[in-house]
């Protein structure tokens, strides 16, 4: 058939072809499928680096610039390993000690008191530290304050053992055991106002003393060598080393076996806390053995060889105490840093 088209059977419909007019055909009506994921194209970023914000931009710290790096990643710590913390100053007191006395149990004990420059070390140490490095308040536990915790060795010394129970009245003195080992130990006194730790000895020993807080009278003397009794009397003759009010801030007082005052008490003239040192501690079975005394002018007492002495009030007789001494002292809690042992 001729004319508009032609026709094309196929099987029995019949289709007619028409003729090409050059117009490109409409297309296809997209299929759901085809619509659902079809998307207008993004045009290309020009600024991969950098993007300029636009006037209502965020804030700076959510633009990332090519010409500011940014922040190193943490380092990954271990479950459950804690962050290390900085060491403390108590931490470093202790490993001062632990390099400057040594133990017993690993040398023999020195027969000499430590290096002076050791000595002078610890000393400096203890002067930069302040009642918060040991987790105290000024006057915290001076009068009446703090709990009382469990026994320590320092309780079961002869410095405790020998003191009978003090009137219920009178404010107790704390002890916060800090550290104790066979080489050294390390404890602070909180003293109330007026109380009194009486005079005793240090035998063999060498102490480091630094008032925290408040004040105190401190009397302290050196026993006279060699030795000088009084006439038919159980007293012994001492020179006196200090007799002074001590206010903090102060610096560390060093005692020695044989000098600096090995023999001396303490007397609150306002509420007060001393860190101790002992190197090393009361031991009953190595023969450090506290004892307490009685001091008496030298005026009390007459001595062949003792009529001679320089100014006689530099001078007393010395009686120790065979009774009980009454201190009323419990131990405290003691919550500043704890101190990690590298003995144990």
């Amino acid at each position: 058939m001729e004319g508009a088209g032609e026709l094309r059977r196929t099987g029995a419909h019949e289709t007619r072809k028409r003729p090409n007019s050059g117009r490109r055909p409409p297309p296809a009506a997209p299929t759901r499928k085809t619509a659902r994921y079809r998307s207008t194209p993004r045009p290309p970023d020009r600024t991969p680096f950098a993007v300029s914000p636009p006037r209502s931009s965020p804030p700076a710290r959510y633009i990332q610039s090519k010409s500011r790096p940014r922040a190193p990643a943490p380092t990954p710590m271990a479950w459950g390993a804690p962050a290390r913390a900085q060491s403390s100053r108590v931490q470093a007191l202790y490993d001062l000690c632990r390099r400057t006395f040594p133990s017993p149990s690993s040398a023999a004990a020195p027969a000499a008191p430590p290096p002076a420059s050791a000595v002078r070390a610890i000393s400096s140490l203890m002067d930069t530290i302040s009642p918060a490095d040991l987790g105290l308040r000024d006057d915290s536990l001076g009068d009446g304050g703090g709990g009382g915790g469990g026994g320590h060795g320092f309780f079961d010394s002869t410095f405790v053992k020998g003191a009978a129970r003090a009137a219920r009245w009178a404010q107790p003195i704390t002890y916060l055991h800090v550290y104790e080992c066979d080489a050294f130990s390390i404890g602070i006194f909180c003293l109330p106002t007026s109380a009194v730790i009486p005079l005793h000895d240090h035998p063999g020993m060498t102490v480091l003393s630094k008032i925290l807080y408040g004040s105190m009278h401190v009397k302290s003397y050196d026993w006279v060598e060699p030795t000088v009794l009084a006439s038919n009397q159980q007293v012994r003759l001492a020179k006196l080393h200090a007799d002074d009010v001590l206010t903090a801030p102060c610096p560390t007082t060093v005692l020695y076996p044989q000098s600096g005052g090995n023999l001396h008490s303490f007397t609150s003239v306002a509420s007060c806390a001393v860190l101790d040192v002992l190197a090393p501690p009361y031991a009953e079975d190595a023969g450090r053995i506290c004892t307490y005394f009685n001091d008496y002018p030298f005026s009390s007492f007459s001595s062949g060889r003792a009529k001679t002495v320089d100014s006689p009030d530099n001078y007393a007789w010395i009686e120790a105490i065979n009774s009980p001494v009454y201190i009323n002292m419990r131990p405290g809690m003691y919550t500043g840093p704890t101190v990690q042992d590298c003995l144990s």
